[in-house]
């Protein structure tokens, strides 16, 4: 009799407990479906928009409409200082618009803070190794970031439509940026050399967040990059 009461205690506790799991549960599951709703909506959402945006006005080297200037993208240095393979591809693709004339002018753009440290002077020595001749170069030493490159395109260089250089996993947010800042921009992906399946995994988990944090610039902080006197590109 003991035991059969005992037993009967811990199912009456059980009938208890059973339906608070259940409601924690359904609690929990519903909270999981929001979060994961939020990161569609904060990753996923911005990023398709960019897509979306950036497809009919990306083309290759030959259907690419012709403009004065091209806007090439800084990306990382050698240890040596010289460009990555990354920059050497941007460069690479720069120059073949230049030699079959779909560009009059190349505005490098990229990262100088610190003295050791010159993107766009790595550019402008690779892409004059390649024939481009140094009066149709102009450099941009304060493009830290895409946003910044595209507000100083405008702002500080006066250039109202270019072709954009860079690879594919940046296009859609360089285009969506650099229009946003009245550069009326068409790109061309530097997809030329090979990069390991795990670089490229790593960029574009990257770029989700780079997305989402240009949306929010553009839409709320709106950040001023660091400017100066105009320097309008000109041409003959």
């Amino acid at each position: 009799m003991l035991f059969e009461k005992k037993l009967g205690e811990r199912f009456d506790i059980y009938c208890k407990i059973f339906p608070m799991f259940k409601k924690v549960l359904k609690f929990l599951w519903r909270l999981t479906l929001l979060l994961l709703l939020f990161v569609f909506v904060g990753l996923f959402f911005p990023k398709l928009t960019m897509l979306l945006f950036a497809a009919p006005r990306t083309f290759t080297v030959e259907d690419v409409p012709a403009e004065r200037v091209a806007v090439v993208f800084g990306a990382g240095l050698l240890r040596d200082g010289s460009a990555g393979p990354v920059l050497r591809d941007r460069v690479e693709t720069a120059v073949k618009l230049y030699q079959q004339q779909k560009v009059e002018k190349l505005l490098m753009s990229g990262d100088n803070r610190f003295v050791e440290y010159n993107e766009p002077e790595a550019m402008r020595a690779y892409a004059m190794k390649l024939g481009v001749p140094d009066e149709d170069i102009v450099l941009d030493y304060a493009g830290r970031r895409t946003y910044d490159t595209c507000y100083r395109a405008g702002s500080i260089f006066q250039v109202r439509s270019a072709v954009l250089v860079t690879q594919s996993f940046h296009m859609a947010r360089a285009l969506f940026l650099c229009n946003w800042f009245g550069v009326e921009a068409t790109g061309v992906a530097a997809d030329n050399a090979y990069f390991r399946k795990v670089s490229r995994l790593y960029w574009n988990v990257r770029e989700l967040f780079a997305t989402t944090q240009a949306m929010w610039d553009v839409a709320v902080t709106k950040p001023l990059p660091v400017l100066g006197e105009l320097e309008p590109i000109t041409f003959e």
